[in-house]
């Protein structure tokens, strides 16, 4: 895989470096502005974009934003993400208010070396995300033509087999950028050269979600940390009384089978003690107090639901991070958005920067939680920018925007 190192030593100056960044960002919509609640994926493609800037190219960054239906949406426009970027890079950004079309072309023409612009939101257009070669080869065809070089960085969506991460690489010279490159060397410290022990803790809602990196890392990890909304199918498995708590029984078999394997191969696996429950969800608008209780893991009421790990259960994963060498967080413990389940995705995060190990929080809802609850960024070892990248990544899938970059 080329570097932006390399590409930088040939010399970029006057060239249109197109990057395929990951500007998919929270929006939160006000009465009259748009507001971006977590700019950690703009911030994390900033040293690329500044040093091909640096180096005199003609930047032209593009990304995804939300789930549009292949036609331009403004609840989804990148507007905002691009003048957060021109604010972070303390320099003015162009905006091209279409993917290929006119005002792409005469942005993108309009720029003098070390300027950048961003063009608009990437899945305005149905090409992007085609199951079909022909459509998708298309519009890569119309994107090749903005550029004359091309960096991978948008960490956050090489697991999409999408016209801009692998049809357009194919186009033009390519290389990938820092984040990328980052990222798959963190990955290999979790795959490769991993120090032991080896602690994963998973959280989030779904367990069918993770189950194929739960499957891989049966054979790798030495203590399993479960907890989450996906904990309450494991201990529905275990045959105890989750109330109305987050079930997926379809799951259930699966997870009987990983509860065997992972006694048989000797890996830990823990589940909550305790959890906090509640007769209904929270407010997460107004999050006024919440009515719960903190009960026996094995004891949820029948008309409650698990909304949180409980204290015990903070205490005893904690334990189990303590000694480890190599830590790998994906998903959070509770409801963290609101404060009263915060508690268990806050004990984990702590527990992560108190570990003397190597940490990686597996981007997604982890980190929104690790910048939602305040905790510093840069003492934990690193922060992923794709969630489910980094998950596929560990399940030893292929993932389609790191080899369009590997030959």
């Amino acid at each position: 895989m080329k570097t932006i190192d390399e590409l930088l030593a040939d010399g970029v100056g006057g060239q249109r470096v197109f990057v395929r960044a990951d500007l998919n960002v929270p929006l939160e919509s006000g009465a009259e502005t748009v507001k971006i609640s977590d700019d950690g994926r703009i911030r994390a493609v900033l040293p690329t974009v500044k040093a091909l800037a640096e180096a005199g190219a003609r930047v032209v960054v593009a990304s995804h934003l939300g789930r549009p239906k292949g036609a331009p949406d403004p609840a989804f426009s990148l507007a905002s993400a691009a003048a957060r970027l021109g604010e972070l890079l303390g320099a003015d950004v162009a905006f091209a208010t279409d993917t290929v079309g006119e005002s792409a072309r005469s942005t993108v023409a309009g720029l003098a070396d070390g300027q950048v612009a961003v063009i608009e939101n990437l899945r305005f257009n149905a090409g992007e995300t085609s199951k079909d070669d022909a459509e998708r080869g298309a519009f890569a065809d119309r994107l090749a033509e903005l550029a004359d070089l091309y960096v991978g960085d948008g960490f956050g969506a090489v697991h999409r087999k999408h016209a801009s991460v692998f049809d357009l690489p194919a186009r033009l010279p390519h290389a990938a950028g820092y984040l990328i490159a980052t990222e798959v060397a963190v990955l290999k410290k979790l795959t490769e050269d991993v120090k032991r022990p080896y602690v994963v803790a998973l959280g989030g809602a779904k367990v069918s979600d993770k189950l194929a990196v739960i499957d891989q890392l049966l054979g790798k990890a030495d203590r399993l940390l479960i907890g989450g909304g996906m904990a309450y199918t494991f201990l529905k498995a275990k045959g105890y009384e989750i109330g109305k708590s987050l079930l997926q029984e379809d799951q259930i078999p699966a997870v009987v089978e990983y509860i065997e394997r992972a006694e048989k191969n000797g890996v830990e696996l823990v589940l909550p003690v305790d959890t906090l429950v509640a007769t209904g969800f929270p407010d997460l608008k107004t999050k006024a107090p919440a009515d719960y209780e903190n009960v026996d893991a094995d004891k949820i009421p029948a008309d409650k639901e698990g909304l949180d790990i409980g204290p015990e259960s903070r205490e005893l994963f904690a334990s189990k991070i303590t000694d480890a060498e190599t830590v790998f967080w994906n998903g959070p413990m509770g409801v963290f958005e609101h404060p009263d389940y915060a508690g268990g995705t806050t004990a984990l995060a702590q527990a992560l920067l108190d570990s003397k190990g190597f940490t990686v929080v597996g981007g997604g809802d982890s980190a929104a939680a690790v910048r939602t609850l305040g905790f510093d960024e840069s003492k934990f070892g690193h922060i992923s920018t794709g969630g489910g990248a980094s998950l596929e990544y560990l399940e030893g899938k292929t993932l389609p925007g790191l080899a369009a970059l590997e030959d």
